[in-house]
């Protein structure tokens, strides 16, 4: 069924040249026949009139020439799939005003008769018609029907291949006529030069531009009319060969087509190329080649692989110092910034010890100033020598005469208070005394008898330096922000009209906080009771199993596949937690930090998009560093923070860096999930020092810790103890905890760390004294009992009837439904956990989608500024992953290579082949390289969601760097396959289409990053493109696979870029790209088209992956 489409459409063109031919030039010809004075002023046709003969054949071409429009609106209608433009392509075919000798030759051949040969429209179609009723055979012949003028009774020599008759002297013919076929069976000569005479039919059809048509002669070894494929009937030796026998694609006509090698300026000319040109297969003229190109004579193609080669060393090179060297970039510039920083601290000691000198000379000449006033007034005023003991009355007692017992003026002006700010930094600060940062060393000697406070100078001077450190960073905004100069920075350290900033208090009560699994009713925590206060440190702490994680997802509101009863009061009202969310600080108990970014631009990025977004810049600036010098990151601030591949700082740095991610948003609430995990005993004291400062402002702090020390234990203002189950069995001051303890009989050993203690005892490790009358599973009532809580009745039993042993042996987590559920069969319990999912699932959709009231009463900034935030940030992670990127560039180079000299165009399929192999290779390496885009990110955009940061800023920022990679892997591997496989379509048309599938294979890439793990996500990235271009290059004549085939990426960039090359065939190769594209279902007018398709897969890719990862969270 493929070879009759493409007979089809070998018919139409052959029918659209015929009549473009003489379809209205014989009608003309003939009127001009009746004219008498065009007979009698028209010079006689014949062989010794080379007027005449070329006055005919310039008559016969002007009359054809403009002759297309006649059938322009029928091809438009059939054939628009391969003809755009019909006058064009008539032009580039059958326009023969270059050349018409070949129609003089054939009137003097014929002696006047070539319009009575050439064929109607009636013997066209029959012809077209047989050949396509045989099923497309080469060998037609064997299958042409009898007609009028060629059958069993009658066969005349022109019914032979290369042969045509005419239909007699003075006989007119219309040449339109497509019903009746002339009898046409006189004066039967060989076909003419120029023109092919198809066996079967008399009558003769002009080759096309491109094409090769001469008279063919026998070669007697064979027996065939070369360069033809006919032979001469049996039995008739006055018989000889005869012109072209046929006009097709170009598989089965091949011998039509001006050879590659060579150019054909017309249908009956054929030259070789010379050297510096080539000739493509079909050529009407020679192109020169390229200067660095390689064209011997007669060369089909030029070699222009030393353009590919010289890319490919100046890529590579520029590759390689990429690789080697951005690492080295990135460290100068950051010892840039190192300098910088210290230029401005020297500035800001310079500027101060100034100031201290100034102040210091300014307090001797007031007292010099108030000696001489005294002097003055005992000398010559004895009333003032009388009020002299009444100023000086409160001070202590000093010797006459010195300097102490002068009394000052009267109103002495007060020393000028410090900031605002400056106060802020001395209420955090816990050591006054600390001289931990840099200090103002002033030279002179006299100053240092009377130096200022420890405190107000380790303050204040670190107060400059916060403020100076970020100079250098502040040039570029100078225009914006006008006071951020170095008398600016003064002023706003010192300006007294600078109000402090009061924190958002949150205070947390819950009472009979209850959580049980859906679908198996199991209590994860049961009964608890208390309240966590502003500006105190609480502790949770109890052994495996005990639900303190389950506690902490409680209170921040994200309790997913749970059912949760009781009460939680935020500041005594009943409201949401996740209102407050954009003032709550979560740390999670994994070190979920950016490792390809330095210490420093982690916190910044943190505090730009959580901190006020009307919070001056300088503020924040101060923020970020109060954060960094209370952790102690000040050494390692511009360090990496290092990955798993790449080490960076130590493991207690990278924890401190994860809690300073949550201490720069300055929040009200801050939850810790297991801080000091795996600190030593000094950071850990470290971080609980700084978590502490954060307390004095009026943070409610809340975490988990695992075997404090006995020196962090008292460090917490607030303990609560949980037993396994989520039962509560001690929650109050930690200085209280030992004292209630014994109350109940429960005395800590000496040189026992308490906690430690009290875990063990609730992990059954320590078994209680039987004197006491208790057991480890009464302690959660008996702590109920004491603050007179409410006690469940099953629990009550423990307390009135339940033995020792049964006490120790149970666990508090079990099911709400009793012994009963112990005999559930494994269906049961099989139902029971999908249940579960099910409702875990359920919620995690409602908490993804539905957004609660903002109560926070903080704006951060808009999605357009956290955009601007995150695409910082993104650059410079993507500059210190230049390594990898410049892999997947040097893997894309190769690739070109490798399929640019592999898969060589071929004429018959336009390229489709190499495209194929295109297609498939870009899609792999491009969706596999855009897989690391939202693959690696995942926890860390989990945590920015879960603070309130803007998910749309965040997938827009990724797609917009990426968007880089969209632009440059397509030139990138078109600078290799396009000048090794030398394709006919412009470099313009294949960087187009590439755009287009790189963009359209990013988006389904975000789709699997999202979706599926790495391991499965790179698995279907390769399985993608592969199956989907078998389904698009499919032969079945199935429709459900054209259907599926239609819908598939892969098909439209295939399309697009066999379409981009098609189209650069023209003149005898109309048949080929029509049947070609008739056989593919494709269409020249798809070209467009097929990009829009793939920009909008790529889009709606996009919009689906951003409602994935903003709906399908983790947990």
């Amino acid at each position: 069924m493929t070879m009759i489409h493409a007979w089809k459409v070998l018919y139409v063109s052959t029918l659209i040249s015929s009549f473009c031919f003489h379809g209205v030039c014989q009608n003309e010809l003939d009127d001009y026949a009746d004219d008498e004075n065009f007979n009698k002023n028209r010079p006689k046709l014949n062989s010794n009139n080379p007027a005449a003969v070329q006055f005919f054949s310039n008559l016969a071409f002007n009359q054809f020439s403009n002759i297309s429009s006649v059938f322009k609106d029928d091809i438009n209608k059939q054939f628009g799939f391969c003809i755009t433009d019909v006058d064009a392509d008539w032009n580039e075919a059958f326009n023969f005003s270059k050349n018409t000798n070949f129609l003089a030759n054939c009137a003097k051949t014929t002696k006047g008769d070539m319009m009575q040969r050439l064929c109607t429209a009636a013997e066209i179609k029959f012809y077209f018609n047989s050949f396509y009723q045989s099923g497309g055979e080469a060998k037609m012949a064997s299958f042409l029907k009898p007609n009028k003028n060629c059958n069993l009774s009658s066969w005349v020599s022109g019914c032979e291949p290369g042969w045509a008759c005419s239909v007699g002297q003075n006989k007119k013919v219309d040449l339109k006529n497509s019903k009746d076929m002339p009898v046409r069976v006189e004066t039967c000569v060989p076909c003419c030069e120029g023109f092919f005479c198809p066996r079967g039919i008399t009558c003769m059809i002009p080759c096309p531009l491109g094409a090769y048509c001469p008279l063919s002669t026998l070669n007697k070894t064979t027996g065939i009319c070369d360069p033809y494929r006919y032979q001469l009937p049996p039995g008739k030796p006055d018989h000889r060969c005869g012109g072209a026998d046929i006009w097709a694609d170009i598989t089965s006509s091949s011998e039509v087509f001006c050879s590659a090698g060579s150019y054909c300026p017309s249908t009956v000319q054929k030259l070789p190329c010379t050297s510096g040109h080539f000739c493509r297969a079909g050529s009407t003229a020679q192109t020169k080649c390229f200067h660095l190109a390689t064209c011997t004579p007669m060369s089909a193609n030029q070699n222009i692989t030393a353009y590919g080669l010289l890319l490919f060393a100046g890529l590579g090179f520029l590759l390689v110092i990429i690789y080697n060297c951005s690492d080295q970039v990135l460290a100068t510039r950051e010892k840039k910034k190192e300098q910088s920083r210290e230029k401005a601290v020297q500035s800001v000691r310079d500027t101060a010890q100034a100031r201290e000198k100034w102040n210091f000379a300014k307090d001797i000449a007031k007292k010099h100033a108030i000696g001489l006033q005294t002097q003055l007034s005992r000398t010559f005023s004895k009333m003032n020598s009388k009020k002299q003991p009444d100023l000086t009355r409160g001070v202590s007692q000093a010797k006459p005469g010195t300097d102490a017992a002068l009394a000052p003026l009267p109103q002495q002006p007060k020393k000028k208070e410090k900031g605002n700010l400056t106060k802020m930094l001395h209420e955090i600060e816990n050591n006054p005394e600390s001289h931990d940062g840099f200090n103002i060393e002033i030279g002179d000697k006299q100053t240092k008898k009377n130096p200022p406070r420890g405190k107000q100078l380790h303050t204040q001077s670190q107060m400059f330096r916060y403020a100076y450190g970020q100079i250098e960073k502040e040039k570029a905004l100078q225009e914006q922000n006008k006071n951020l100069t170095f008398s600016g920075v003064i002023s706003m350290a010192n300006d007294i009209d600078i109000e402090i900033r009061k924190r958002f208090t949150i205070e947390v009560a819950f009472k009979d906080l209850t959580i049980t699994l859906k679908g198996k009713n199991k209590h994860l925590m049961r009964s608890v009771t208390g309240k966590l206060s502003p500006g105190r440190v609480s502790a949770v702490m109890g052994p495996s199993g005990a639900g303190k994680t389950t506690f902490l997802s409680a209170l921040t509101g994200k309790a997913p596949g749970c059912t949760m009863t009781g009460t939680v009061l935020i500041n005594g009202k009943d409201e949401p937690i996740q209102a407050y969310k954009k003032i709550i600080g979560f740390v999670p108990q994994d070190d979920i930090v950016h490792g390809n970014l330095t210490v420093e631009e982690n916190l910044w990025f943190s505090a730009r998009c959580r901190l006020a977004a009307d919070l001056p810049k300088p503020e924040k600036v101060l923020v970020v560093e109060r954060v960094i010098e209370s952790l102690g990151l000040q050494p390692v601030r511009d360090s990496l923070v290092g990955t798993v591949e790449k080490r960076g700082i130590s493991g207690g740095q990278r924890k401190r860096v994860n809690v300073g991610l949550e201490m720069v948003m300055e929040p009200s609430l801050l939850i810790l999930d297991e801080p000091t995990s795996g600190l030593d005993s000094s950071s850990s004291q470290l971080l609980l020092k700084a978590l502490r400062r954060e307390a004095l402002e009026g943070v409610n702090i809340c975490m988990v810790v695992h075997q404090p020390s006995y020196t962090l234990f008292r460090m917490f203002d607030d303990l609560i103890l949980l037993a396994k189950g989520g039962l509560t069995v001690y929650h109050g001051p930690v200085k209280k905890v030992e004292e209630y303890f014994a109350g109940l009989g429960i005395t800590v050993p000496d040189r026992a760390n308490p906690p430690d203690y009290f875990i063990d005892i609730l992990e059954g490790i320590i078994k209680l004294n039987t004197s006491t009358g208790l057991t480890t599973k009464q302690l959660p009532v008996r702590w109920m009992l004491h603050n007179g809580y409410p006690v469940p009745m099953d629990m009550l039993s423990t307390i009135e009837g339940m033995s020792a042993s049964s006490g120790e042996n149970s666990t508090h987590g079990e099911s709400a439904h009793g012994p009963a559920s112990e005999g559930q069969s494994f269906a049961g319990d099989l139902w029971s956990d999908v249940k579960c999912s099910v409702e875990t699932k359920k919620d995690n959709l409602q908490h993804n989608i539905f957004k609660s009231v903002d109560l926070s009463q903080r704006e951060t900034p808009g999605v357009f500024g956290q955009y601007r935030y995150y695409l910082g940030r993104l650059v410079k992670q993507r500059l210190r992953e230049s390594r990898t990127q410049v892999v997947d560039y040097l893997i894309l180079l190769l690739a070109g290579i490798c399929l640019g000299t592999l898969a060589k165009v071929s004429d018959e399929t336009f390229g489709a082949m190499g495209y194929t192999y295109t297609v498939i290779g870009v899609s792999l390496l491009c969706k596999i390289a855009a897989l690391r885009t939202f693959s690696l990110d995942k926890l860390h955009y989990w945590r920015e969601r879960s603070s309130g940061m803007s998910s749309l800023a965040y997938f827009l920022a990724k797609d917009t760097i990426d968007h880089f990679n969209t632009i440059i892997k397509p030139l990138v591997y078109l600078s290799m396959f396009y000048f090794f496989n030398n394709p006919r379509s412009s470099v313009t048309d294949n960087y187009f289409v590439l755009v287009c599938l790189v963009y359209c294979v990013t988006g389904l890439a975000y789709v699997l990053a999202i979706l599926f793990e790495p391991g499965p996500a790179q698995l279907w990235s390769v399985l993608l493109p592969v199956v989907l271009t078998l389904i698009a290059t499919h032969n079945d004549n199935s429709k459900v696979v054209d259907t599926i085939a239609d819908m598939c990426y892969t098909k439209w960039a295939l399309e697009a870029f066999v379409v981009s090359n098609a189209k650069r065939y023209s003149g005898v190769w109309l048949i080929t790209r029509c049947g070609s594209l008739l056989q593919n279902g494709y269409a020249l007018k798809n070209f467009v088209r097929c990009l829009i398709y793939l920009v909008l897969t790529g889009i709606l890719c996009r919009v689906f992956a951003f409602f994935c990862m903003v709906t399908f969270l983790k947990k």
